[in-house]
């Protein structure tokens, strides 16, 4: 699923107003006095024949082509000390980046960081300022700062009103116990046990705002702090379908509880998505806590017959009071929250959870394949679930 034309103009004129040639024309460093662009003045037609539509190029590549893997990161050449700072709050962009990046980088040298907030209120000031301060200076300067002995992974775990600084050894945390929710169509839960139940099902509009399930108010606090997962048996009655994942919290009066991610006030707690035609799965790099898909062939849907799917929803960190409720909104668009948004003046659209990271572009999502009715199945034999990271206390 691509990003909108909003995002794409936008990248459109970034790439415009800097783009290597401008030479003369282009801005000059006010700190190194060089030509920002470059020290080469092209010509507008010189220029526009260097330039290409991104956002054509992504519709024209939807599979991990080798249009793709040219442009992908080969992690076993990653051999640098780095330090990646992840935000909680910036679903749609960089955290997958940060966390894989993390796993799978073949550094021996590495270590994770993950905030909330806006990144400029917290990582860009004091705290993550002299965090990279001690970063670099260690492996540039070589000052015995002791960041030798820094564990790998620096979380600040979200609370509903604060946040938690908390060291930890390793991502995912070892000490996770993955908890099952397994749906409860019939009164619309999340159920800490398998059901046994006759076969049922839930359908909705594929570009509605689909079903939400969700468990009792909880007896005793919960801390979820990692990445989940969604296990469903879907069909569509047409070819293809699109999956919206939200994991979301409720106050014991029903209020959603969201909170202010890097671009996003209303940023809900967890997101993930899933085009059902991309399902397959990479056998050598998925974890049932981590489902990665291989994204190297379409496997169209037949109309009406159900398949099997896994859905990731990015990492995630909050501290749930007892009394409130973890839910879960399988749907077939973008999560909007119920208020008035606001906008940013470099954003059209509203901030209603998701920022500019839309799934909204018609050629992308064409009504006659995205427009049906998709339908979720539950069985003895076929029993879909949430997986959640629940990290006890002791």
């Amino acid at each position: 699923m691509a990003h909108g034309p909003k995002t794409q103009e936008a990248r459109r004129i970034l790439t415009t107003a800097q783009q290597h040639g401008l030479g003369t024309r282009g801005l000059r460093s006010r700190a190194a006095g060089d030509l920002v662009s470059g020290p080469e003045t092209l010509t507008e037609a010189e220029l526009a024949a260097n330039r290409c539509n991104f956002g054509a190029d992504l519709i024209a590549h939807p599979l991990d082509d080798q249009y793709s893997k040219d442009r992908s990161p080969d992690w076993s050449k990653v051999t640098v000390p780095f330090l990646s700072a992840a935000n909680w709050g910036g679903q749609g962009l960089h955290p997958r980046g940060n966390f894989e990046g993390f796993m799978r980088a073949a550094s021996t040298h590495k270590w994770l960081e993950s905030h909330g907030i806006e990144h400029w209120t917290h990582f860009y000031t004091d705290y993550g300022r002299n965090l990279q301060k001690r970063f670099f200076d260690y492996f540039l300067k070589d000052e015995k700062n002791g960041w030798d002995k820094q564990p790998q992974v620096l979380l600040q775990v979200r609370h509903l009103n604060r946040f938690e600084e908390r060291m930890e050894n390793e991502w995912p945390l070892a000490r996770t116990k993955w908890t099952k929710f397994y749906f409860d169509f019939a009164n619309g839960g999340l159920a800490a046990a398998p059901l046994t139940i006759d076969p049922a099902r839930a359908s909705f509009d594929a570009m509605g705002d689909g079903v939400t399930l969700m468990t009792p108010p909880l007896t005793a606090e919960a801390e979820i702090t990692g990445p989940s997962a969604l296990k469903l048996f879907l069909s569509s009655t047409t070819e293809d379908a699109d999956i919206f994942a939200v994991l979301r919290v409720f106050s014991p009066d029903m209020r959603e509880v969201v909170f202010q991610g890097a671009i996003d006030p209303h940023t809900p707690i967890g997101q993930g998505w899933l085009r059902a035609s991309h399902r397959k799965l990479d056998a050598a790099l998925s974890k049932p806590w981590r489902p990665y898909h291989a994204h190297d062939e379409r496997q169209p849907l037949k109309p009406g017959i159900a398949v099997e799917m896994d859905v990731e929803i990015w990492p995630t960190s909050v501290v749930v009071p007892a009394g409130y409720r973890i839910a879960l909104t399988i749907r077939g668009k973008d999560y909007e929250h119920a208020c008035n948004g606001g906008k940013l003046s470099n954003f059209k659209n509203e901030l209603r959870g998701c920022g500019p990271f839309l799934h909204d572009d018609p050629t992308d999502r064409p009504a006659n394949i995205f427009s049906g009715r998709t339908t979720l199945y539950a069985s003895k034999e076929q029993q879909p679930y949430l997986l959640l990271p629940i990290v006890p206390k002791d």
